[in-house]
């Protein structure tokens, strides 16, 4: 007999099991730490939250050059260095940012996740690349956008990391990947890889 769901009404307890998202908590965090599945550097215990690891702003921002840009071109960036009193993002424009954390994810899937207070200075820290690949091992270049002028300094929280435990085995892990696009370990925000594909 079919389980009922208050809202979604009849489903199998096999569609249940199979929709089951585990996060992991922070004593899982520290046990895959222990076990080198999970490296970030610096690690900071102060850092480590409830079921997430919060990141920081690193130094270095980036804007690209041209006002159209082209997915099939290597479209040229410009760097800007947050100075001590701090940078304020503009509307309208997109900046590439980047964690002071390197980190390394072997056997989950991270997601990096904008920080509410970070949210409710109208902050966006990633158009649409929040999740990243078991394997993936770098700092997280972030995609960040801001709905009115806002000073941001470097080393503030910026997001946090959430780590998605996997189901089956992993054939191709991304920093093993030949086509991988952001494996080369960076301290700066990395511009669009788009131009690499074949369309």
């Amino acid at each position: 007999m079919p389980l009922i769901h208050p809202l979604i009404g009849p489903f199998s307890p096999i569609f249940a099991a199979q929709t089951i998202t585990m996060i992991l908590t922070d004593s899982r965090i520290l046990e895959e730490i222990e076990k080198g599945n999970i490296l970030i550097e610096p690690f900071r215990r102060e850092n480590l939250g409830t079921n997430s690891y919060d990141v920081h702003l690193g130094r270095y921002l980036a804007v690209y050059k041209e006002h159209v840009l082209d997915a099939r071109a290597d479209n040229p960036i410009e760097e800007i260095i947050i100075p001590a009193d701090g940078f304020v993002l503009q509307p309208g424009t997109l900046y590439l940012g980047v964690t002071e954390e390197y980190t390394e994810t072997h056997a989950h899937v991270p997601f990096l996740e904008g920080k509410s207070s970070v949210g409710r200075l109208g902050i966006d820290i990633h158009a649409t690349a929040g999740k990243g690949d078991v394997g993936f091992c770098n700092t997280w270049t972030l995609e960040i956008s801001c709905t009115q002028p806002v000073r941001v300094y470097a080393g503030m929280p910026i997001g946090q990391l959430i780590y998605f435990a996997v189901e089956g085995d992993i054939i191709n892990k991304y920093n093993t990947k030949k086509n991988a696009k952001y494996n080369v370990r960076t301290v700066k925000p990395v511009a669009s890889q788009m131009w690499r594909n074949k369309f």
